[in-house]
């Protein structure tokens, strides 16, 4: 009798074993086929700002990298939150990535009142793409080269000029808002939807005072239509090795401004690896290099995803404390 239940059992033990095999078959093989068609990746800014930029070189080389299109879809507005969202409601099969930047990712989530995502959980990091300062601008005809003479000239004119940045929440606006707490500035925020809607504005006179990404206003730059005054982080920036950082001015400020990519949560392991592997193979060409530094960003990062998570949660709590005591919480 014990040896026949024994058979039994093993039997049973044995169909449900070939039974998980059968079941898991084809999720198996289409881990192993990934990808098999083409990969959409959302980008949370507009067509022709510096994220687009990145996030466009990115794609043609992912695109030759995975041998299936890589295809950009602009989603900008709400501070990232338009494109992110989109990206956390896809299925979780790797064929919906995020491209997006700091300011969306860690900056707008410690300002932002209600957001319809957990910044913490509901997407997966990727690898980090790109690193540098955001830059503080000002229109040529204000009178000021550096930032101790623009917060004496904010100072002396209380409520005069505004100041813009990318968007509402933006990392330039939380920087500009500490700014103003550590000084006693007076000037309201002017929230445009992309740098380079900001850039013409500037360059024309219509605001005086704006914060883009280190990418966006090189041609500007370079044709005289602004000026540089300084640059956030602990570095100076490549096409601007002239222009202090906010810490040499007296303003110590080191975070910097990053652009990364994402997947929805509970996206296959296997597929955020070789997602990640291959960008960091783009990120170690020499290529790339040259043009990183001609587009005003400092050398590509290369982070495992482990790495680039750390940085993530990183920022999220140092962004939220820079919030939280300059007591800064803004509606969309």
């Amino acid at each position: 009798m014990a040896l026949r239940i024994k058979k039994l059992v093993a039997a049973t033990l044995g169909s449900a074993a070939l039974l998980a095999l059968w079941a898991s078959g084809p999720v198996q093989a289409e881990e192993a086929a990934w990808p098999a068609r083409p990969i959409q990746m959302i980008v949370a800014s507009s067509a022709g700002s510096g994220t687009d930029a990145l996030a466009r070189v990115m794609a043609q080389r992912l695109t030759v990298a995975l041998k299936q299109p890589v295809v950009i879809e602009n989603r900008p507005g709400g501070s990232g939150v338009i494109g992110t969202n989109a990206v956390v409601k896809a299925p979780a099969d790797g064929y919906t990535i995020l491209y997006t930047t700091a300011s969306n990712q860690v900056v707008a989530p410690a300002v932002l009142k209600t957001i319809p995502y957990d910044p913490k959980k509901s997407l997966v990091p990727i690898a980090e793409t790109a690193e540098g300062g955001v830059v503080l601008l000002v229109s040529n005809d204000l009178p000021v080269r550096n930032l101790p003479e623009l917060i004496q000239l904010v100072k002396a004119n209380p409520d005069k000029y505004s100041y813009a940045s990318w968007s509402t929440g933006s990392s330039g606006q939380l920087m500009m808002e500490w700014l103003k707490k550590q000084t006693d500035m007076k000037t309201d925020h002017v929230a445009y939807r992309t740098s380079n809607q900001l850039l013409t504005d500037l360059a024309s006179g219509v605001v005086k005072i704006g914060w883009t990404d280190p990418a966006a206003p090189v041609p500007f730059l370079r044709s005289g239509k602004v000026r540089a005054i300084a640059v956030a982080g602990n570095v100076r920036a490549p096409q601007l090795p002239d222009v202090k950082t906010m810490g040499e001015q007296g303003y110590k400020f080191d975070a910097v401004g990053w652009f990364g990519m994402f997947a929805p949560a509970g996206t296959n392991p296997a597929i955020v690896k070789r997602l990640a592997d291959e960008v960091n193979k783009v990120q170690a060409s020499p290529e790339l290099a040259t043009m990183m530094k001609n587009m005003n960003f400092g050398p590509p990062p290369l982070k495992t995803t482990a790495q680039f998570a750390e940085t993530v949660s990183r920022d999220l709590q140092l962004w939220g404390k820079i919030a939280a005591d300059a007591k800064i919480r803004l509606d969309e």
